[in-house]
């Protein structure tokens, strides 16, 4: 099984808890400036996860169509999402069981990356044009190799009650690793891998122009500071489907 397959369960809800809706509303706001959508505009959430950056598009007045894998997260998504205002499909980012096309697809929060053959990371580009309309606009929100290079945290740990989560990181084989050990008193240890594979600018500049997506700005940080390699935190490519 992929790592992607068993580490995006229950206890990956354990693990990012902390992550709160307020952020996502934060980073999502700064974002739809950039691609200035019209209210009422279809937006799909390309590997929306638990959700949080779906429902925050949601109240700024798009219709949202959220896409993720993980049946466990596509089931938080759907309770978090009391009011129904999202649409939400489970399936593969690489082959969307949509036919419909939309007027921008964001990829948010480093949902890019997880596949071990380049091949398949490139298809997401591919299926990312089939899914806009002709002009449509995309964001796809990655993390800045440089940057987490030269800050990765090796190791962390803390505990949520009775639950000690253990995390170690390290960039082994071109790809940034992390490694989750979840100890609870009384149970066998539980053991994820997460992991993705750094892309520089340049790669993606390749990859997106192969797939028939221009882009328009580079983005450092949610604030809108433009890229620099050497101190952005972000990598957030902004773009449109050329016509």
């Amino acid at each position: 099984m992929a790592w992607y397959q068993e580490s995006f369960g229950n206890d990956y809800l354990l693990v990012y808890k902390h992550r709160d809706m307020q952020g996502a509303k934060h980073e999502v706001k700064k974002m739809m400036d950039w691609l200035d959508l019209k209210q009422g505009s279809e937006v799909l959430d390309l590997c929306c996860g638990m959700g949080r950056h779906s429902l925050a598009l949601a109240d700024f007045g798009y219709e949202i169509t959220g896409v993720d894998l993980s049946e466990v997260l596509l089931n938080e998504a759907v309770l978090l999402d009391k009011q129904k205002r999202v649409t939400w499909v489970r399936g593969d980012m690489r082959e969307v069981p949509l036919g419909h096309q939309f007027d921008a697809v964001v990829n948010l929060f480093t949902s890019f990356g997880y596949f071990d053959e380049e091949d398949q990371n490139a298809k997401v580009f591919y299926e990312m044009n089939r899914l806009l309309k002709e002009g449509g606009r995309f964001i796809i929100d990655f993390l800045n190799p440089i940057y987490v290079q030269t800050h990765l945290v090796p190791q962390s740990q803390r505990v949520e009650g009775d639950i000690q989560i253990l995390e170690t990181r390290a960039i082994e084989d071109g790809c940034v690793r992390k490694r989750i050990v979840i100890s609870q008193q009384g149970g066998p240890e539980r053991r994820y891998l997460e992991q993705v594979k750094l892309y520089d600018r340049t790669a993606f500049e390749v990859m997106l122009q192969k797939a028939g997506l221009h882009i328009d700005h580079v983005y450092g940080s949610y604030d809108g500071h433009a890229y620099e390699a050497d101190v952005s935190c972000r990598m957030i490519f902004v773009g449109h489907k050329e016509g």
